[in-house]
């Protein structure tokens, strides 16, 4: 880490490459939110510092990004409820196709129904949704702009990462 001309620390791209890919990762899951990059990356670091060589670098990235650039979920209402929360960083809002809060909304949808709607949703407004395979979690995932969908991918591969869009959950 290096100071920059804004007095944040900033990456050095000369450090960990795993680092580097995580820092990356973090950049485009906060597209125009640097100072929440940072955070994360800051707090990765921490985390991965203290468990020495335990601690799994995508899981230690979805424990630092849960509800604020991520989400990791087990039941449907969770799920919508964090999409909920993500989209409306770039004041979005999802639509279900239906009222999450009326009663049975959730008897008749799948998770992987509701994340194939919120990301044909997050597309009309040039977001992709994006789920990765996570022991801690049933379904757990992030939100980029769509222009990043290459970069994405790059990333998954460098880091292991079994990512695949929202929409392909089922």
């Amino acid at each position: 880490m290096h100071d920059d001309d804004h007095g944040h620390d900033a990456f050095d791209e000369n450090d960990d490459p795993v680092e580097a890919q995580v820092w990356r990762l973090l950049a485009l899951i906060n597209p125009g939110d640097e100072d929440t990059a940072l955070r994360q990356f800051a707090a990765w670091r921490d985390v991965q510092a203290d468990s020495g060589d335990g601690a799994d670098a995508v899981e230690t990235v979805g424990e630092v990004i849960d509800w604020s650039s991520g989400f990791r979920a087990d039941d449907a209402p969770t799920l919508v409820q964090a999409l909920n929360e993500l989209a409306a960083r770039w004041n979005l809002a999802i639509e279900w196709d239906g009222d999450p809060d009326d009663d049975g909304f959730f008897d008749e949808r799948e998770p992987a129904d509701l994340l194939a709607t919120a990301c044909d949703r997050l597309l009309e407004h040039g977001y992709t949704a994006w789920i990765y395979e996570s022991p801690a979690a049933g379904y757990a995932g992030w939100i980029t702009l769509s222009r990043d969908a290459e970069p994405m991918r790059e990333i998954a591969t460098a880091l292991g990462i079994n990512l695949r869009l929202a929409s392909e959950a089922g």
